[in-house]
């Protein structure tokens, strides 16, 4: 969110910072703190996630497309939905006619003062492999919506972690079932 005179910067590393506030300790990223997520849905009526290794878990996890807004040099000025329709492309190789805003929310607010802005795809239609930029290996699974809660439950029963925005995205297309 915002820094204030109450703050203590405890370390700092490339990406990340540990801060103090009035005795709270809490993660900020750096230099960016926005993140976009992107609940697509394609005309078959499925589910666009993304599975990646994420070190801080020590596996797998199943997420929607997301990113950092600003994250690269080139990039400081972004707005919002460029980077929503960016990491979209990059992460999975499908494109949307229109991206619409569904709201602002803090993703842990005991943890980090990180907020992320959800957006809703419509027209989507896959246009390249997608996989990720740089060194991330992104898999992209499209999964019907009817059958979504099963297919999820079937990954954690596999052991692969799943990231609780995967049922906000079900929320905000208004199929948690």
């Amino acid at each position: 969110m915002s820094s204030t005179s109450d703050d203590t910067t405890i370390g700092a590393g490339r990406h990340l910072a540990l801060v103090d506030r009035g005795g709270w300790e809490y993660a900020t990223r750096v230099p960016a703190r926005e993140i976009v997520a992107v609940v697509a849905v394609t005309e078959r009526g499925e589910l666009v996630l993304v599975e990646q290794h994420r070190p801080p878990v020590s596996g797998p996890v199943i997420e929607i497309p997301a990113g950092i807004v600003g994250d690269d040099a080139g990039r400081a000025g972004e707005s919002l939905a460029d980077a929503a329709r960016r990491e979209l492309l990059e992460e999975t190789g499908f494109r949307a006619d229109s991206l619409v805003a569904r709201g602002r929310f803090v993703s842990s607010a005991g943890l980090t003062d990180e907020v992320v802005t959800f957006f809703v795809a419509e027209g989507v239609s896959r246009v390249a492999d997608g996989g990720g930029v740089g060194s991330e290996r992104i898999r992209v699974h499209t999964v019907a919506l009817a059958g979504v809660m099963l297919w999820v439950e079937a990954a954690l029963n596999r052991g692969i972690s799943v990231d609780a925005r995967v049922l906000s995205a079900l929320t905000l297309v208004g199929r948690v079932d």
